[in-house]
C-alpha cells in the first residue's frame, strides 16, 4: 500500500472517531434539547379598551407538557426582586430533573470558576452526561416557567443579571453544540461581566441557592 493508501486510512480513522467522539453525541444532544413545548397564549382586553395583554394558557386537568408563555413587552425591562425569586424557582425544577447529570455538570463548572477554559472534549462530555436527561430537564422548564408566568426570553434576561450579580460567565454549551454541529468554532468565553448594587442587592436574598444550580447555565437553562 503506498503512502496515498495509507493518509487515507488515518483520514478515514479520524473521521469516523470525530463521528462517535463530537459529532454523534452532539446531535444526540440537540435532538433532545429541541424536544417541542407547545406555546399556548390568550389575549385578554381589559374593560374599557385599552391593549390586549397576552397571558399563558396553564395546563388544565390534563396531563400534556406544560406550555411555556410566549414572549411579551417586559422581556428587556429591569429586573425585579420577583423576578428574580421566580428564576430560582424555576432553576429548583431543573435541578430537580436533570438527576444525576448535574453532578457531573456541577464538577466541569467548578472547573471553570477555577479558572479552566472549557475545550470542545469538554463540551461533548458534558452533552454526553447530559444525554437524554436533558430532555427531561428542558419540559421541566417549561412547566415551571408556565407556572412562574415567564417566557423563555424574559427568563434569559433574569439569568443574564443573576450571572453578573454572582460574578459568573454567560457560558452556554447549548449554543456551542448548535456550533459544533454547524461547523463553527464555538464562543467558550469566560469574561465576566460587571454587576451593578442594585442587581447585587436584587440577587442577595436567593445567592445560596442560585448559586448551587449556577451549573444549569452551561447548559442554558
Amino acid at each position: 500500500m503506498g503512502c496515498g493508501g495509507g493518509t487515507l486510512i488515518v483520514l478515514a480513522v479520524l473521521g469516523a472517531l470525530a463521528w462517535f467522539l463530537v459529532i454523534q453525541p452532539v446531535r444526540g444532544f440537540l435532538a433532545s434539547w429541541q424536544t417541542p413545548t407547545t406555546v399556548q397564549t390568550q389575549t385578554q382586553t381589559p374593560q374599557g379598551g385599552g391593549t390586549g395583554v397576552q397571558v399563558p394558557s396553564l395546563p388544565g386537568g390534563d396531563t400534556g407538557p406544560g406550555t411555556t408563555p410566549a414572549p411579551g413587552g417586559n422581556v428587556g425591562s429591569p429586573v425585579t426582586q420577583a423576578d428574580v425569586g421566580r428564576f430560582a424557582r424555576v432553576r429548583q425544577d431543573v435541578s430537580a430533573a436533570l438527576g444525576g447529570s448535574f453532578t457531573n455538570l456541577q464538577n466541569v463548572w467548578t472547573d471553570i470558576q477555577n479558572g479552566q477554559t472549557p475545550n470542545i472534549l469538554t463540551i461533548v462530555g458534558v452533552l454526553r452526561d447530559a444525554g437524554t436527561s436533558i430532555g427531561r430537564a428542558r419540559q421541566a422548564q417549561a412547566t415551571a416557567l408556565a407556572r412562574e408566568g415567564l417566557s423563555a426570553e424574559r427568563y434569559a434576561t433574569i439569568r443574564s443579571t443573576v450571572n453578573r450579580a454572582l460574578g459568573l460567565p454567560n457560558v452556554d454549551f447549548a449554543r456551542a453544540a448548535e456550533a459544533i454541529q454547524a461547523g463553527r468554532l464555538p464562543d467558550l468565553n469566560t469574561a465576566v461581566q460587571t454587576a451593578t448594587p442594585q442587581e447585587r442587592q436584587l440577587v442577595e436574598p436567593y445567592r445560596q441557592g442560585l448559586t448551587q444550580t449556577a451549573a444549569l447555565g452551561l447548559l442554558g437553562l
